[in-house]
């Protein structure tokens, strides 16, 4: 079966960038000038998904007008013969069929994968985390994993090694190695402790999983502040059926975290060829004083 619907949940408050997000979603704060959720969305339309689900919440108003036609603007920008704004503007609504669907409680990611089962329905469908970016100029990251689910026809979930003092921040993953960047998942632990980790590898924000799924997160017992975890659903459903890790091609930014926001966007604004030369000589001279 077609992988042809993908989920972004996006309903989390942004405390570590407040004051930022106070009032603006933080999956709407910019990399570059588009904000972090576009990316996301760009990675999906590109590996063919035609529906997309946002999981949003109170005050995220602002992520539906985003991916909406603006008639008003639009209609400015053609007068203007701003003509590259507005066709920018247009690509975005036409990105994909977007649907939303409010998470009315926080009871984490869990209960935000919960709420899109009337969407699903009975196919297998994608999962992109909105704290995870994945540059890939070649292959999207989930465009990887596609090829994969197309393999295996079972949940696939997207990884890549990290360092052993990275493990507690993570899901880890345990089990074999059964070829290049793929591993049969036996186990997974939520956050090891230090020293306690089953591997190095990491779920980092990319999932392609199957139904079953919601039965398993039916059969799941709320944990601490009484949230919902997709690892434990995750570690049932793969005791029910196969499942495998796809150790995925791509630099990943964690721009959930100031550093990683800070990573991606120093590193997106030297990618584009109106910004590369002026940036790198003020990162020069940036450097040279320090």
């Amino acid at each position: 079966m077609k992988i042809r619907k993908a989920v972004i949940p996006a309903a989390g408050l942004g405390t570590r960038f407040l004051p930022a997000t106070k009032a603006i979603p933080k999956e709407m704060v910019p990399l570059v000038d588009k904000p972090t959720l576009q990316y996301i969305v760009e990675e999906a339309a590109a590996s063919g998904i035609e529906d997309i689900l946002i999981i949003t919440g109170r005050t995220k108003r602002a992520i539906e007008d985003h991916f909406d036609k603006s008639y008003e603007l639009e209609t400015e920008l053609e007068k203007s013969g701003k003509l590259d704004y507005l066709e920018a503007l247009q690509k975005i609504s036409n990105l994909a069929n977007i649907h939303y669907v409010r998470q009315k409680e926080a009871k984490g990611l869990g209960h935000a994968i919960y709420c899109a089962r009337f969407f699903a329905e009975n196919e297998p469908f994608a999962v992109l985390l909105g704290d995870d970016v994945v540059a890939n100029d070649k292959k999207p990251c989930l465009a990887q994993m596609i090829e994969q689910y197309q393999t295996y026809r079972t949940s696939i979930l997207g990884v890549q090694t990290v360092s052993d003092a990275d493990t507690s921040k993570y899901g880890i993953v345990k089990g074999d190695k059964l070829a290049d960047r793929i591993y049969k998942v036996e186990d997974m632990v939520e956050k090891p402790a230090p020293g306690t980790a089953p591997s190095n590898v990491a779920v980092l924000g990319r999932y392609i999983i199957t139904p079953g799924i919601f039965r398993c997160l039916e059969e799941t017992t709320p944990g601490a502040g009484g949230e919902i975890q997709l690892t434990d659903a995750l570690k049932k459903l793969a005791a029910k059926e196969n499942m495998y890790a796809y150790d995925f091609v791509g630099r990943r930014y964690d721009v959930g975290s100031k550093e990683g926001y800070l990573e991606a966007t120093v590193e997106f604004a030297l990618k584009r060829p109106d910004l590369k030369d002026e940036f790198t000589q003020y990162l020069k001279n940036i450097v040279s004083k320090l």
